[in-house]
């Protein structure tokens, strides 16, 4: 991703597709989040994309909190790197893992969170993981997910701008 990017974009783990070609979000979700992030008038060479574990858990299940904790330093050192306006978090998981918020995702999705790292507070902006918006592709989701990104770019360009609220 951009090492400059102002909206970071935060997933689960990788997948078969991005396990075999070493890199986040290739796939079929991968396909629809380039998508979502073209909606928003981005390309993905402009935002950071992550995800929380680094390796694909057996048989594709969620990783477990233990594999999550050997993976969140390097999640957490890739942030202070590329320190990001916004952090996109996409589904339960990363929301989970970097905010403590254990509720699901559809109860917290489009409420601003935040993320307090030695830098300073980064908002953060749950949405629903594309996984989910292929498998529940109704006009309802679709369009819960576009708000979620609006507000999330339009946050990176107010702090790019000087002009953002400090994170929620």
């Amino acid at each position: 991703g951009n090492p400059q990017a102002g909206l970071m974009f935060i997933g689960e783990g990788p997948g078969r597709d991005e396990d075999h070609q070493g890199r986040p979000f290739v796939g079929k979700a991968g396909e629809l989040l380039e998508k979502m992030i073209a909606a928003i008038g981005l390309k993905r060479e402009d935002v950071y994309i992550a995800n929380v574990v680094k390796c694909r858990p057996p048989d594709n299940r969620t990783p477990t909190p233990q594999e999550c904790g050997s993976c969140l330093g390097y999640l957490h050192r890739q942030i202070a790197l590329i320190r990001p306006k916004v952090i996109v978090t996409l589904g339960a998981t990363p929301l989970r893992e970097l905010v403590g918020v254990g509720t699901g995702i559809t109860r917290v999705r489009g409420q601003w969170q935040r993320l307090d790292t030695p830098a300073g507070a980064i908002p953060v902006m749950p949405t629903f993981h594309p996984a989910y918006v292929l498998r529940q592709y109704t006009q309802e989701v679709r369009r819960a997910v576009w708000e979620d990104l609006k507000a999330a770019r339009k946050w990176a360009e107010d702090a790019a701008a000087g002009a953002a609220p400090a994170a929620p």
